[in-house]
């Protein structure tokens, strides 16, 4: 390696890594709180197809989805620098009106162009060029990030009014116990979203080397690279899944849960991360079943639908991993 590289510059790096998978999260959660602040519609909105929540859950949406990249693109610099990128996020925090959301974010960002503006000097004075490219890149980001929140810092947010009428009966099956099991689901789609986003950094970074047989020469890939590109479909999937449960939950007036449960495992050996991966798609397979089990019996259609859509996809991410450990 060009550039001798110190514990305390990766925990730096990883201190970004942890606040980029914080943010993500809570900007995602945010654009799926969405749908139930929606509902207080603000007068010149109703007679339009888009609203302003619509609008801002697409802002938000399109900014998580980024930070992710930002956190994907550092634990690969990490990797590449003989390192292990964490697993652990900072705890995300939500609001409940669109000005909280922004003023929030705000203060996320403020934060992140602070600690990056140090690691670009600590970079810089190392000589690890491609890492302080990288976060210059991404420091211009999250001042688009910044002035973007800042527009809806002072935003008249519509108040939320007491229901008028006594609590509808249907509504009555959603109690804490039951939120309690679906937020389960909602901190199994966030271990799954870290660890998957760890694995395939790690695994695209040995996708450049350890080239064995004639066949890995001439496809120019290997166990690796095909593990690699799974993992980042898998991702893909599993951020699907979070937005459908945290939009059920917020729509009927529940919270979110932000840490992930179990805490993600990365694993030393790509075989390593399959099994880990296996385990994991199993534990959420049955906890699904249990909630699909637990909606039929409270007469919740809409969730037991949701988790039936859910649990489909997640067996066959259980399959995939199965061809790989069997």
């Amino acid at each position: 390696m060009a550039v001798k590289i110190t514990t305390e510059y990766m925990d730096m790096l990883n201190k970004a890594v942890e606040r980029e998978f914080g943010v993500a999260v809570q900007y995602f959660l945010q654009h799926a709180k969405m749908e139930k602040i929606k509902k207080r519609e603000i007068p010149e909105n109703i007679l339009l197809d888009k609203t302003v929540y619509d609008a801002v859950g697409k802002i938000l949406h399109d900014i998580s989805i980024q930070e992710m990249k930002h956190a994907a693109a550092i634990m690969e610099r990490i990797y590449y620098l003989g390192g292990e990128a964490t697993t652990k996020g900072d705890k995300p925090v939500t609001g409940d009106t669109i000005s909280e959301f922004a003023k929030l974010g705000v203060v996320a960002e403020e934060e992140a162009l602070t600690l990056y503006r140090q690691i670009i000097d600590v970079a810089g004075k190392m000589g690890d060029w491609e890492t302080r490219e990288l976060f210059e890149k991404i420091y211009g980001e999250e001042e688009a990030h910044l002035f973007k929140f800042q527009e809806y810092t002072s935003f008249q947010d519509e108040k939320e009014e007491p229901y008028k009428v006594p609590m509808p009966e249907w509504r009555k099956i959603f109690t804490q116990d039951y939120y309690d099991l679906l937020n389960k689901a909602v901190a199994a789609e966030i271990a799954g979203i870290i660890q998957y986003t760890n694995q395939h950094e790690k695994a695209a970074f040995l996708e450049l080397r350890k080239k064995t047989t004639a066949l890995e020469t001439v496809t120019d890939t290997n166990l690796q690279g095909v593990v690699s590109k799974t993992l980042k479909d898998i991702f893909m999937a599993e951020m699907k899944h979070l937005e459908a449960i945290s939009e059920r939950i917020y729509l009927v007036d529940g919270e979110c849960v932000t840490k992930p449960d179990p805490l993600p495992k990365v694993g030393k050996t790509v075989i390593d991360m399959l099994r880990l991966d296996h385990a994991l798609e199993s534990s959420s397979i049955l906890l699904y079943r249990q909630i699909i089990a637990e909606a039929l019996k409270r007469g919740d259609t809409a969730t037991r639908k949701i988790f039936e859509d859910i649990v489909v996809q997640e067996e066959e991410h259980f399959w995939t991993f199965d061809d790989f450990v069997r």
